[in-house]
């Protein structure tokens, strides 16, 4: 996988996402994560929450337009990768708020709101490689993006086996054609402890693979990790509510799409992995 190929999944990724997430918020979907987001620095107090959801559909929209552009235009690097560290640190800081925190279970770091917003710590490691790709190894790109893979597979996937946590993920597990089965052979909780166990394993496999420079190890890590990430956008059709007819995506849909910005991070973490040993993907000649 070269450069260009690994650039180009990553700005679909982003352009998928961003397009997605910037008609969503411009159409007044999941109202409340604006006004939580923006109550944290006091914006609502100047301006109404439909008015801030117009201005950052706008600003997600904008980030797309972009994404396609730079990618001819070198002196838009600069402006993308701002705008996009702005889009992903703005919401990463209300992680501070009390409003994302479950009181009743300890607090911070167990997270209610505030799983949606760790996932925005997937943008900062793309865009720097979009925009400032020869500023660093292309190792030190692999580490950069698994960062937030690990955050949000360790997350996530601890959260996994409380109560809770379990409970709220039936909606989307009983009605996925690939997933429901996990019911037949667990408990809602027995299920949710296997895929919190899943995710556990697969960050930590290929936290190893990377600092070990074991590509081999790696891929088979970045196929049980991408797998994952793969499987959520399955619930934007299979989960009810996840896409609306008025507001494009629904809470749940925002929640979704964003994992697609896990797909880009491990992109970049096969092309490492593939210039450690191409011989995984060339095909060994035979001598007559």
């Amino acid at each position: 996988m070269t450069n260009n190929q690994t650039s180009n999944i990553v700005r679909i990724t982003l352009l998928i996402s961003f397009t997605l997430l910037g008609f969503s918020f411009f159409l007044g979907s999941n109202a409340n994560a604006i006004t939580h987001t923006f109550n944290f620095y006091l914006l609502t107090e100047w301006v109404d929450t439909p008015l801030l959801s117009i201005l950052t559909g706008i600003v997600f929209l904008v980030s797309a337009l972009l994404v396609i552009f730079a990618a001819r235009e070198p002196a838009l690097r600069s402006v993308l990768l701002t705008i996009v560290a702005i889009l992903a640190l703005v919401p990463l800081f209300t992680l501070f708020s009390e409003t994302r925190w479950i009181a009743s279970l300890g607090g911070f770091p167990i997270i209610g709101s505030g799983q949606g917003i760790i996932k925005y710590a997937a943008l900062l490691p793309l865009a720097v490689y979009l925009c400032k790709y020869d500023a660093m190894s292309l190792r030190q790109h692999a580490l950069l993006n698994f960062l937030p893979v690990a955050l949000v597979l360790y997350w996530i996937g601890a959260m996994k086996f409380f109560e809770f946590e379990a409970n709220g993920i039936v909606s989307l597990v009983e009605t996925s054609p690939f997933m429901s089965w996990l019911y037949a052979i667990f408990t809602v909780q027995g299920a949710s402890n296997a895929i919190g166990a899943y995710d556990v394993l697969f960050a930590t496999v290929l936290g190893f693979a990377i600092w070990m420079k074991a590509p081999r190890v790696a891929f088979i890590a970045v196929v049980g990790a991408g797998a994952v990430f793969v499987m959520t956008q399955t619930f934007l059709l299979t989960a009810e509510g996840a896409f609306s007819s008025a507001t494009l995506l629904s809470g749940l849909g925002q929640f979704v799409i964003k994992d697609l910005w896990f797909i880009g991070n491990l992109a970049v973490i096969t092309q490492y992995s593939i210039s450690l040993d191409k011989s995984i993907f060339v095909p060994q000649q035979v001598e007559a």
